[in-house]
């Protein structure tokens, strides 16, 4: 697992790997931009208070508020964007890695759709049911969150990759038989993911790890 991740890291300098990534932070720069001038119009014109004084103060507040909000969702704004474009990643590394593998499956669109509908709505849903444990038991809390987070981020990245290669059946059958390996490769990028400035890069470094990780596994049943 570790040559897996090391490999990832050292494609970065990688000019592919770059443009997706000064892509997606100009793509979450201008979303965030966007919202922040209409939250910010929205807000204008709406009287709260009477007086002007406090009426000030309140758009002085809400414009603070609005600057850290954006400051907080931006890292998850550009793995969003970057999401989009997580295929040209995948091509870099095939590229550079595995030449001989030629074209990927084509994957039904359906089928890509549901997987990330799914994947949200269980990460939203279980996260969720997890809030009073993350709440009310320090030190309990970090430990289920780099759990949950681990295991789900570990299953949606590899289906990302896996997915490409092989059909929803063989690649549902190779993840159970390396369910341990990907927990422990999602809890890596879940714990990543909450590094400040290292987690606008790990979209890129988690989907090259996995690739790098996905093609040992594979190679080692023949698939």
């Amino acid at each position: 697992m570790i040559p897996a991740f090391l490999k990832a890291v050292n494609q970065l300098g990688d000019p592919r790997l770059r443009r997706v990534l000064w892509l997606s932070i100009a793509g979450a720069v201008a979303v965030l931009a966007l919202l922040a001038v209409l939250a910010g119009w929205l807000i204008s014109q709406i009287e709260l208070l009477p007086w002007g004084w406090a009426e000030w103060v309140v758009d002085v507040a809400t414009g603070i508020g609005i600057v850290v909000l954006v400051w907080l969702t931006f890292p998850g704004v550009v793995g969003l964007v970057m999401g989009l474009l997580l295929e040209n990643v995948l091509a870099a590394v095939e590229e550079r890695h595995y030449r001989g593998l030629g074209p990927p499956r084509r994957q039904p669109v359906g089928e890509a759709i549901w997987i990330a509908a799914k994947f949200a709505v269980v990460t939203v849903a279980l996260n969720l049911l997890a809030l009073p444990i993350y709440f009310l038991l320090p030190g309990v809390n970090l430990f289920v969150f780099y759990a949950l987070n681990g295991y789900l981020l570990g299953r949606e990245y590899f289906e990302l990759v896996a997915l490409r290669r092989l059909d929803g059946d063989r690649a549902r059958v190779l993840r159970r038989a390396n369910q341990g390996t990907i927990f422990l490769a999602g809890a890596l990028i879940a714990f990543l993911l909450t590094v400040p400035l290292v987690n606008l890069v790990m979209p890129l470094v988690a989907t090259a790890f996995m690739a790098h990780l996905f093609e040992t596994l594979r190679r080692r049943v023949g698939m």
